[in-house]
């Protein structure tokens, strides 16, 4: 579909957005931060503002493969600190060495502690780390007692802080640590669980946007195994909703046997960690699951094999336009499900596109991991572009269709087929 021509106002403001975007990513990592070169033929004064890698009309990145500054660069933009309402109350620091560990760490960005993932290197905390706490001031959160750090196992302290620790041996003890501090922090908790291979972190990423989001509890399986850190968890919420991430081969018919011991279990995903990914976004189960099967949301774009990617960029799930993580597992090529699932979900309009509704991205890695030329072709399927022979009341996409592999689905008119809720 062709994209209708932007009016020059907002022009103006993408404009605005990328040059404030690359003085954040500046700002956050001193010596550390990336430089944005110009691809061949732009001129240098262009790509010194951001563009096209920085930002393009649908789409923003932070440009680095270095997960501590990523992350940085994610808790300052989402806290920008200019008002009472963007200023964090507290930040969650967790070893990038551990991305069991820091992908249970994402669900403290969930209310009511808002607390988005800092990384620390073993017991030390990199300067771009130090710099945005700096940067952020936490205001302290009273759900956490006042404290303005959340340390998760033996990382570095932050001078001139309160903390808290959430600690445990490994990953595992760790998810089961912190679904016990948020529960002591809400009045009220869902009886959920979210099951996911300690063995395949790409079949797991997905999993860091919905806790950001919810604050769900997060359980590991390893093979047919149910670890004692994940039977302790489950026992804490007798008769649970269990929802299993991942195909059979990932996590095997045995687990999913021994989890229902526990619960109701249900299974998500996809054959590959992409189709995966989307298979997350589309579901629902009541008050369970993305759902997005619509425009008008966003949507987070990282690649397959970096699951700490994944983990800095769940924050934007839980602020702005809320929205799933989807997977690119090549550099420059888009896969085919993702694709046909923002061709499913692309905003469209009939007569004016100021009165339709917008998705957006926001990506991380340099473009050795996600190139300029497939960022641009995300840009374009987010796009709002103009529908033809719709409706005169409609002014957003066609209703999208459910992934080939998906079973039938019946729907009322109008409304957007999901993949039924599958019981084990």
């Amino acid at each position: 579909m062709r994209s209708a021509p932007r009016p020059r106002s907002a022009r103006t403001r993408v404009a605005a957005i990328a040059a404030a975007g690359a003085l954040a990513l500046s700002a956050c990592g001193s010596d550390d931060a990336p430089s944005v070169a110009a691809p061949k033929g732009e001129p240098e004064a262009v790509a010194n503002l951001g563009f096209p890698v920085v930002a393009t009309r649908n789409t923003t990145r932070t440009a680095t493969n270095d997960p501590a500054l990523a992350a940085a660069a994610v808790a300052r933009a989402i806290y920008s600190g200019g008002a009472a309402e963007t200023q964090a109350r507290a930040v969650a620091i967790v070893d990038q060495g551990d991305w069991r560990a820091a992908l249970a760490a994402t669900s403290l960005m969930a209310p009511p502690l808002g607390a988005p993932v800092l990384f620390s290197d073993g017991a030390t905390l990199p300067e771009t780390t130090k710099d945005a706490i700096e940067a952020l001031r936490p205001a302290g959160s009273a759900a956490a007692g006042g404290a303005q750090a959340i340390r998760i196992g033996g990382v570095g302290r932050p001078s001139g802080l309160r903390t808290t620790d959430i600690d445990g041996a490994d990953g595992l003890e760790i998810a089961t640590a912190v679904d016990r501090f948020i529960r002591a922090t809400r009045t009220r908790t869902a009886n959920r669980v979210l099951i996911v291979s300690a063995d395949h972190p790409d079949f797991a990423a997905p999993a860091a946007s919905w806790l950001a989001k919810s604050g769900d509890a997060l359980g590991f399986v390893r093979g047919d195994e149910i670890p004692p850190s994940t039977v302790r968890l489950l026992r804490s919420q007798p008769k649970a909703a269990i929802y299993v991430l991942g195909p059979t081969n990932v996590v095997t018919p045995a687990a999913t046997k021994a989890l229902r011991e526990y619960g109701t279990v249900r299974r998500i995903g996809g054959a590959d960690p992409v189709a995966n990914a989307v298979g997350f976004a589309r579901y629902s189960d009541g008050a369970f699951g993305w759902n997005i099967n619509e425009p008008g949301h966003g949507f987070s774009f990282a690649r397959s094999g970096e699951i700490l990617d994944a983990v800095t960029l769940a924050p934007f799930s839980a602020s702005g336009l809320h929205g799933p993580l989807l997977l690119l597992d090549k550099p420059d090529v888009l896969p085919q499900a993702v694709q046909r699932y923002l061709i499913d979900v692309q905003p469209g309009y009939q007569n004016d596109p100021a009165r339709g509704v917008y998705n957006r991205g926001w990506l991380t890695g340099d473009i050795s991991r996600i190139s300029a030329t497939l960022q641009s072709q995300l840009d374009a399927l987010l796009e709002i572009a103009p529908v033809r022979n719709a409706p005169s009341t409609a002014e957003t996409a066609p209703p999208p269709t459910t992934e080939p592999a998906a079973p039938p689905t019946t729907t009322t008119a109008g409304s957007a087929p999901t993949p039924p809720a599958r019981t084990e």
